[in-house]
C-alpha cells in the first residue's frame, strides 16, 4: 500500500520470487511498469525482473482487492510504504477495505507511524517495521538498492512464516521484540537525508565531502543530546556506536574513508528518497525525521535548532531550494 520506490522494490522482489503481490500506488509508477515491466538491481550485483503482465497494479485499494481471494478473506500480509504524511489517510482506507485483524507492517521512516495508523484503523493488527536501505529510481521501471541492510519488524507469530519467504526473495526480514531502539538508531542515520537532498549529490559523494559531513554530524549530535534528555537509548545500527558517529563524521576525509569503509559501501547511483522527492517537487519526509527531534526536544523543555533549520529549509510551503554548497548549508543551520 503506497508503492513508491521502496514499496515497489520490496514487493517486486517478493513477486519475482513467486509471491502473489498486489501493488497500490501512484498512477505514474503504474504506467511506467505497464510499459516497461520491473527490473530490480542492487549493489551486490543481483538482478531480478518481473514482466509487465505479471504485475498487478492499481491506484485504488478496492480495485486492487476486487476479484481476488484477498477481497473476501483479506490479504495474508499488508506492507504500508506510504510517506509518513500519508499514514492516516492510507490507514483509514485499509481499515475500511480489510477484515478486522489483518496484519499490517509499517515499513516507513520515522518513529510513530504504526501508532498513528492504529489510531486511524484500530481493527487492524499494526506492527512497526523499518527499511534500512536506499532505493533509487534509475528510470521507468528500474529500481536499484544502493546500500546494504535488512528489513526489520516487531515480532508477531504471524510474521514468522514470512521470514524464509522474504529471505528467499532477497529482502531478508529480521524480527525483534522491541523495534523502537532500532527505529531511533535508524533515525540518526536518516538525519543525513535532508543534507543529501539539499546537497544535490549522490550519497557517497556527499558523505565524502567534509563540509556536508559536518552538517550531518551536527544534526546527529543534537539528536543524541535530545534523546539523552528524554531517556532514549538508540540501538547501534552501524559498525560504530551512535555516540561515536559525530566524531567519525568530523574526521578528515582520508581518515574517514578508511575508518568508515563499511558505511561507505554505497554505489555511485545511490541517493536518498528525500532527494528524489525534492527533485520531483513532492513534499519530503523531513517532518518525520528532523521534526521528530524538534518535537521530542520541546516535550522535554528543550530546543533542537539545527534540526529545526532543516524543517525550515525543506518547508513544503516554500519553493523547492536549489542545491546548497556545504558552507551555505552550514550557515543556514546556524540560523536555525
Amino acid at each position: 500500500m503506497g508503492a513508491g520506490s521502496v514499496g515497489t522494490y520490496v514487493g517486486g522482489c517478493l513477486a519475482a520470487a513467486g509471491v502473489a503481490v498486489r501493488f497500490v500506488g501512484r498512477a505514474r509508477m503504474g504506467q511506467a511498469l505497464a510499459a516497461q515491466g520491473l527490473v530490480l538491481t542492487d549493489l551486490d550485483g543481483a538482478r531480478r525482473a518481473v514482466p509487465a503482465a505479471a504485475l498487478h497494479w492499481s491506484a485504488d485499494l478496492p480495485q486492487a482487492l476486487a476479484g481476488t481471494a484477498a477481497g473476501a478473506a483479506g490479504p495474508a500480509l499488508v506492507l504500508l510504504t506510504v510517506k509518513s504524511a500519508g499514514t492516516v489517510v492510507a490507514a483509514q482506507a485499509l481499515g475500511a477495505a480489510l477484515p478486522a485483524g489483518t496484519l499490517v507492517v509499517s515499513l516507513q521512516n520515522g518513529i510513530g507511524n504504526a501508532a498513528r495508523a492504529a489510531g486511524a484503523a484500530p481493527a487492524l493488527a499494526w506492527r512497526p517495521g523499518l527499511v534500512p536501505y536506499n532505493i533509487a529510481e534509475l528510470g521507468p521501471g528500474r529500481l536499484h538498492r544502493g546500500t546494504a541492510g535488512e528489513l526489520a519488524a516487531e515480532d508477531d507469530p504471524r510474521l514468522r512464516p514470512w521470514v524464509p519467504v522474504f529471505a528467499a526473495a532477497g529482502v531478508p526480514l529480521r524480527l525483534v521484540a522491541d523495534l523502537q531502539p532500532l527505529q531511533w538508531g535508524k533515525l540518526l542515520l536518516n538525519l543525513n537525508n535532508p543534507v543529501n537532498a539539499l546537497s544535490g549529490l549522490p550519497l557517497r559523494a556527499q558523505l565524502l565531502d567534509a563540509g556536508y559531513r559536518r552538517c550531518f554530524a551536527a544534526l546527529v549530535e543534537e539528536a543524541l543530546q535530545v534523546m539523552a534528555a528524554a531517556g532514549i537509548v538508540p540501538a547501534r545500527v552501524t559498525p560504530v556506536p551512535p555516540r561515536w558517529l559525530p566524531p567519525l563524521l568530523r574526521m578528515p576525509t582520508p581518515l574517514f574513508r578508511r575508518l568508515a569503509a563499511r558505511m561507505l559501501r554505497i554505489d555511485a547511483q545511490a541517493r536518498s528518497s528525500m532527494a528524489d522527492d525534492l527533485a520531483l517537487g513532492r513534499p519530503t519526509e523531513v517532518d518525520a525525521l528532523s521534526g521528530e527531534i524538534v518535537r521530542l526536544a520541546a516535550a522535554h523543555g528543550g530546543r533542537a535548532p539545527r534540526n529545526a533549520a532543516m524543517l525550515s529549509l525543506l518547508d513544503p510551503a516554500r519553493p523547492a531550494p536549489a542545491p546548497l554548497p556545504a558552507q551555505a548549508l552550514w550557515a543556514a543551520m546556524q540560523r536555525g
